[in-house]
């Protein structure tokens, strides 16, 4: 007998989505305007129209921006999100920052959204687009090159610390190009030499200095050694080419609009440097908020590696003496090395030399916050099903925190922090003297006819070294609230530090200065909570989708697997996925939640299936996407960085599988430092929400336009059987559920047929 449908639990009644927010008669003529507009301008789209949830939404940004209310609202995949804010934001007569947390958005609404919105309004409003600094060539550094040549920058370049010699870290990418394939890891000198050629041509051509208009992708130690971090640049008034600076000149551009596209690792970078990043704006609107905490969480942290010191003590040494140089430089040299070793041998061993630990290969532990892949697999759910979590489990990770309440190993915890406190005072005090005698040779008589590149090295070295103090003091004097741990890779690991809750530091810094707007098809449980920003006057909405999830989707829950935890369930789950994908006619993205998963079902059904399987890795993100859209009865096997962002519609994609719950490591330390805040509601608060969003964008890459078809098949028994499945599904698309996979193949039949 076959198994019968899941029963839909009802959907509890959240009053996170009931707009509160009082009627103002005051912004009456700020909602009839900007709805007005909105379909002005949705009429020079094919469709012609807004959809009620588009219109819905642009109300509620209009009267949240006229009025001053923060607002949260969820808008379900095919609302129209970006045309709902963007048209009362210009209109509002107030200077707008919009930060977006992927690449393709903010392309989107550059090039788009944003002139479609000025073509359909009948006032006139300007906007731009502001990347961070390494985003741009920097014209001080060509000229260094050009001069210099840069077989020795290429020596002295770091290719294990990814900062191509660069003395502080990259900024997250606005360029994002994906995982694997041209221009990512390491490059042969010579292809490097033959970019950087190419690059300072490109120089003397281009009008923007921007990377995302170059004819070509560079490898990152070339772009590296062009450009800079906004802990290396001096600023246009202390650089040699600061006239000419096409960031500064992108700066300008930004200054003067009245919408403003921006990273929101950018707007992070702004907060973290108390402001001094991007114009002065009076409200800031947050797509893809879903991922606002943990962007926030890194960008209000630290990152400290021995690639730093490096890049330091070879950014300085040409501008300094021989005589003067070699005491402190060897110093510093001397730092350098008994960092690595340090973090490498003694703070980093138990997660970079633990055999038992994936980690130990190289994958990065914890995964990325911001929605990078998984380097290695999700709890097993260690706490029984159904269940809160009573207690943390006991970490594999060290962390680093002062004054916490006794653990297990305590002593020998206290001892590492303490071997970890002199290193980062010895350290601090070398920088110093170092800072010191730079500033002292940038002001002797000698020097004051020094030529310009000696100039612009100095002035960047003395920035470096100073952000690199700061960065220490940081470490040093970390408090309860923060949380410090050893990422990275055994060859080059990374010491960071944040803070354990963004909330204060945002309700400190942000909330209170300017008006917010959050939106995203997710809004995580709780998330204005963790964000700090119940305190303020607040608005909370759920739009809807317009799409007709019920008829057009189906959700299978694969409930017969075995355990994930015995040993026959992946075999079991190879089975599973490969019936599925036959039904589908291939047409399949399948989502794992580790690259071993990943590697382990490519392996076994790349020569059974009788589709093309591309599988993650091989190109870039991009060209990989394009490959699997434009052969329809191909295959995609992807990780975490593919569960959100990946938009295919039509018949390409008309299966998406997931292969188990997105549960994080247990051993995460920044999710074990909030588990132990969280005490017995742990897994409630901590847990259970980040998987909810991850599952709730894995399923919403299937239904991408109003005509798509398809099915979402979850190969873990767990989403139909466990206590906590309800939180899960409450998050889920609106979609028909079922446990019999007769019902998925008859299904697939028949939208495959029609």
């Amino acid at each position: 007998m076959p198994d019968r449908p899941v029963p839909v639990p009802p959907a509890p009644v959240d009053p996170a989505f009931v707009d509160p927010a009082p009627v103002d008669p005051a912004a009456a003529g700020a909602v009839s305007a900007a709805t007005a507009a909105l379909w002005a301008v949705t009429a020079r789209l094919p469709a012609g129209e807004a959809r009620p949830q588009q219109v819905e939404m642009c109300a509620a940004v209009a009267r949240a921006v006229d009025g001053g209310r923060h607002l949260v609202v969820q808008a379900g995949t095919g609302t129209g999100k970006s045309l709902a804010y963007l048209v009362p934001a210009a209109l509002s007569g107030k200077r707008v920052v919009v930060a977006t947390a992927t690449k393709a958005l903010q392309d989107q609404l550059a090039r788009k959204d944003l002139p479609l919105v000025e073509g359909g309004l009948d006032r006139a409003f300007t906007f731009a687009v502001l990347k961070g600094r390494s985003n741009y060539l920097c014209r001080q550094r060509a000229a260094e090159l050009g001069d210099r040549g840069f077989q020795q920058t290429l020596a002295e370049a770091d290719p294990d610390d990814g900062t191509g010699g660069a003395a502080s870290p990259p900024e997250p990418a606005d360029d994002d190009t994906g995982e694997g394939g041209p221009g990512t890891g390491d490059a042969d000198p010579g292809r490097l030499v033959d970019q950087v050629r190419r690059l300072l041509g490109w120089a003397d051509e281009t009008g923007t200095g921007d990377r995302a208009d170059l004819p070509f992708e560079p490898n990152p130690r070339a772009w590296a050694m062009l450009s800079v971090g906004p802990r290396e640049c001096p600023g246009a008034f202390r650089c040699p080419s600061g006239s000419r600076c096409f960031a500064e000149a992108a700066r300008a551009q930004a200054a003067a609009a009245d919408v403003v596209v921006v990273n929101t690792h950018l707007y992070g970078a702004h907060l973290a440097s108390d402001g001094a990043v991007l114009p002065e704006h009076d409200v800031v609107i947050f797509d893809e908020a879903h991922e606002l905490e943990e962007v926030m969480t890194s960008s209000l942290g630290v990152e400290l590696s021995p690639g730093r010191f490096r890049a330091l003590v070879a950014l300085a040494r040409p501008v300094l003496s021989a005589d003067e140089a070699r005491g402190v430089l060897d110093g510093v040299t001397d730092v350098a090395a008994d960092l690595s070793t340090e973090l490498a041998d003694r703070v980093g061993n138990r997660v970079l030399h633990d055999p038992d630990d994936p980690r130990a290969a190289g994958e990065r532990p914890g995964g990325d916050r911001a929605g990078g892949d998984s380097g290695g697999e999700p709890n097993d759910d260690p706490w029984t099903e159904g269940r809160e979590l009573t207690r943390a489990p006991p970490a594999r990770t060290t962390r680093y925190r002062r004054g916490g309440r006794p653990e297990v190993d305590d002593e020998d915890r206290r001892a590492r922090d303490d071997r970890l406190a002199r290193l980062l005072e010895l350290a601090g005090t070398r920088l110093q003297a170092l800072t010191v005698l730079l500033r002292r040779s940038e002001q002797a008589p000698s020097l004051l006819d020094a030529d310009r590149d000696d100039s612009g090295r100095r002035s960047r070295a003395v920035m470096a070294a100073g952000h690199l103090v700061g960065d220490l003091a940081r470490l040093a004097g970390r408090d309860d609230d923060e949380v410090a741990w050893v990422d990275g890779t055994r060859r080059a690991p990374v010491l960071r530090l944040s803070p354990i809750d963004v909330g204060p530091p945002l309700a400190a810094a942000l909330w209170g200065e300017v008006t917010a707007v959050l939106t995203s098809a997710t809004i995580p449980l709780r998330l204005p909570e963790r964000l700090g920003l119940t305190t303020f006057a607040l608005t909370e909405l759920d739009v809807g989708s317009p799409f007709d999830y019920r008829d057009h989707s189906l959700l299978y829950v694969a409930r017969h697997l075995p355990d994930r935890r015995r040993p026959e369930a992946e075999p079991a789950i190879h089975e599973e996925l490969e019936a599925l994908i036959r039904a589908a006619g291939g047409r399949t993205l399948a989502l794992f939640t580790s690259h071993r998963a990943t590697e382990a079902a490519a392996a076994a059904l790349g020569d059974v299936l009788p589709y093309r399987l591309l599988v993650q890795g091989e190109l870039p993100k991009g060209r990989l996407l394009r490959a699997f859209a434009d052969e329809e009865s191909s295959c995609l096997f992807a990780t975490l960085g593919f569960w959100q962002g990946v938009d295919v519609p039509g018949r390409a994609l008309t299966l998406v599988t997931l292969d188990r719950l997105p549960f994080a490591r247990p051993d995460d330390p920044l999710l074990e430092a909030r588990r132990e805040r969280a005490g017995d509601a742990a897994f409630r608060l901590v847990d259970l929400p980040r998987a909810a969003t991850l599952l709730a964008q894995g399923a919403g890459r299937l239904i991408r336009s109003v005509d798509d078809r398809g099915v979402v098949a979850v190969l873990d028994p767990r989403l139909a059987t466990a206590g906590y499945r309800g939180a899960l599904l409450a998050g889920m698309p609106p979609m028909r559920r079922t446990t019999d996979r007769r019902q998925v193949e008859d299904f697939l039949r028949r939208i495959l047929a029609g």
